[in-house]
């Protein structure tokens, strides 16, 4: 019989989200120092948990664009109608040093309207 049954359930609780915030990766895989700008039609778009995602093409390349969680997007005014493929957009933020076609996007424009992603 556990002594402190409160302590284990806490523990094991702790176990659990801190495995999931470990999974989450971090934003220090990308170059805050160099902002880069994206003017393309949507290509591809995913609107799923943890992020939405889209496929642009720039500089002959498809440039794959982490933009913000879902609730985020639709708190800013956007919705999955909005970036659907075949949209027009500009995308702003910063380059992946990992993946050389990725960016993590801190604004997108779409329609004339900026939309502040984080």
């Amino acid at each position: 019989m556990m002594k402190y049954p409160l302590f284990g359930l806490f523990f094991s609780g702790a176990l659990l989200t801190g495995g999931i915030a470990v999974a989450h990766h971090g934003w220090g895989s990308y170059d805050a120092g160099r902002l880069v700008s994206i003017t393309s039609n949507i290509q591809q778009a995913n609107w799923e948990n943890p992020h939405v995602m889209v496929v642009v093409a720039h500089e002959n390349k498809n440039w794959d664009a982490v933009l913000a969680p879902p609730f985020r997007m639709s708190a800013r005014g956007l919705n999955p109608d909005m970036i659907k493929p075949g949209t027009s957009v500009r995308l702003e933020g910063y380059p992946s040093t990992r993946t050389e076609t990725e960016i993590r996007a801190e604004r997108i424009v779409v329609g004339g309207k900026s939309y502040e992603l984080r």
